[in-house]
């Protein structure tokens, strides 16, 4: 198989992106994991308990789980793992993910120091405890996601910031790390000791591809196994029975720092948003992307359509008239940022288009090398820049917690307190309507009265799959289980 861009880390504490969690998904198992429709059910906890007022959950681990090095994997493996996530010295985008816990966020923000504080201890070795600030119904997928798995702290101490490099890692999955030639492959093995049974594949080979059509002349050669399918390639391969579509909860989105003119000005945010056909989107894309202006994705609860700065270009002029730019005059140079790909490409060049036909604003698009593209977000985020966001668990909360005050994962600069109100509300209530209605203000409020950010559309994934390949199960998340895989070759006759 092979993957777009080397893996940026494999500190599950410190990974944030997609690339990193399809290599930690095989590597690592959590507490719990995704039966086929996208339900937690049990892993390495055999069950789970909540009290009567929902605010503390207790897990129950296997005790026949052990680490690549044979030591058991227990409770405070887990407590260790989750406090590091949250200690501030980790400066862990994801801490964030935890902030449901009591303390969790005092001891995140440096509020408290003591980390016997926070809301999770091992109450024996295979009993972990957790305790929340109020009840949240969707805990045990949180669970799934990879900044909880548990952690070695011996092994972490011993290697220092070397500790996932092979020859240090230990792993608990069902693969482990076998090679790491940065920038070209990986080598994952089969797990002996993995409490499943050791995976029918023996050795995965993971290469860094980077262009697409490379990649698919590697798949028609016989060297790898299954691959997406870049866009222009979709037309040609629709009919083969080795392409599979798959609609994603994932959703694709231009940002902007808020905090940098002349984005700092409402009205020419909400003038950019109101400025794009995406209608057009998928005439070009071609592989099955619906078109939305809304936040959270079709498919998941809390969609709803009718939501988001739709296109009026004669909206969109007048807006940025108000701000000062009446027909794009004086308006500064602006230079917006994507990572490298085909897909991006043809997204800015879209954009780039719209912008410059309906605003007659022109903007200057450059693309970066993925570590560079995350780096740079990090540390300074440019005035527009495009992204992505994929399911961590199939609940709206997933959606709208990333541009809370307090995530890591927030590149707008933006924060609003009515917003972030709105969304931890979302996250206690039981009945479905009212929890939509909660999501329908807090998206209205992020994509249209405030407009920080642009929705253009939710993916979808396009595969080419070998028919030898057996087990492989597309899913809304993109999750990829190779425990799940086998290969049924057919030899032919001599």
């Amino acid at each position: 198989m092979s993957i777009k861009n080397e893996p940026p880390t494999l500190d599950w504490a410190l990974a944030t992106d997609s690339i990193s969690f399809t290599i930690l998904t095989n590597l690592m198992e959590g507490l719990t994991q995704y039966d086929s429709e996208l339900n937690p059910r049990p892993a390495i906890a055999k069950k789970w308990e909540y009290s009567d007022d929902g605010k503390t959950i207790t897990f129950f681990l296997r005790n026949d789980v052990y680490w690549s090095d044979g030591k058991p994997v227990t409770a405070k493996d887990f407590e260790y793992s989750w406090k590091r996530l949250l200690a501030p010295e980790t400066a862990a985008q994801y801490a964030y993910f935890l902030f449901d816990i009591e303390n969790a966020y005092q001891y995140n923000s440096g509020k408290i120091t003591d980390s016997d504080q926070v809301g999770v201890t091992a109450l024996d070795p295979y009993v972990l405890q957790v305790r929340l600030k109020k009840p949240v119904v969707y805990f045990p997928s949180i669970t799934t996601f990879m900044v909880t798995y548990p952690a070695r702290e011996d092994v972490i101490l011993r290697f220092g910031d070397s500790w996932t490099q092979p020859g240090n890692i230990v792993t608990n999955g069902p693969f482990t790390l076998e090679e790491w030639e940065h920038e070209y492959k990986l080598i994952l093995k089969a797990n002996p000791r993995h409490y499943e049974g050791k995976p029918v594949i023996d050795t995965v080979q993971i290469y860094v591809v980077q262009e697409p059509t490379t990649a698919l002349t590697l798949y028609e050669t016989g060297e790898l196994d299954y691959i997406e399918l870049p866009p222009v390639a979709i037309p040609h391969f629709k009919s083969s029975p080795e392409y599979r579509n798959k609609p994603q909860l994932r959703g694709y989105y231009y940002g902007f720092n808020v905090k940098k003119p002349p984005f700092d000005d409402v009205r020419v945010r909400q003038a950019f948003a109101h400025s794009i056909d995406r209608s057009r989107i998928p005439g070009f894309l071609r592989g099955g992307e619906i078109p939305s202006a809304s936040w959270i994705p079709k498919g998941m609860f809390g969609y709803n359509e009718s939501i988001g700065s739709k296109f009026d270009p004669h909206k969109a002029r007048s807006l940025l008239a108000e701000a000062g730019y009446p027909d794009g005059k004086n308006f500064p140079k602006v230079t917006a940022i994507f990572n490298t790909g085909d897909l991006n490409r043809f997204i800015g060049e879209f954009v780039q288009a719209q912008w410059k036909e309906h605003l007659n604003v022109h903007i200057d698009f450059e693309s970066q090398e993925w570590k560079v593209f995350l780096s740079r977000l990090d540390l300074d985020p440019p005035q527009i820049f495009r992204l992505g966001w994929g399911a961590d668990f199939p609940d709206p909360d997933n959606f709208m917690n990333l541009f809370i005050k307090t995530s890591g994962n927030n590149r707008l600069q933006w924060s609003h307190p009515r917003y972030d109100e709105l969304v931890a509300l979302g996250s206690t209530l039981k009945n479905p309507e009212e929890r939509k209605s909660i999501y329908d203000e807090a998206q209205i409020l992020l994509t249209e009265k405030e407009a920080a950010m642009i929705p253009l559309f939710v993916s979808a994934q396009n595969l080419l799959v070998k028919p030898y390949v057996k087990g492989l199960k597309t899913n809304a998340m993109e999750l990829l289980y190779l425990k799940r895989i086998h290969l049924q070759r057919v030899n032919s006759a001599d």
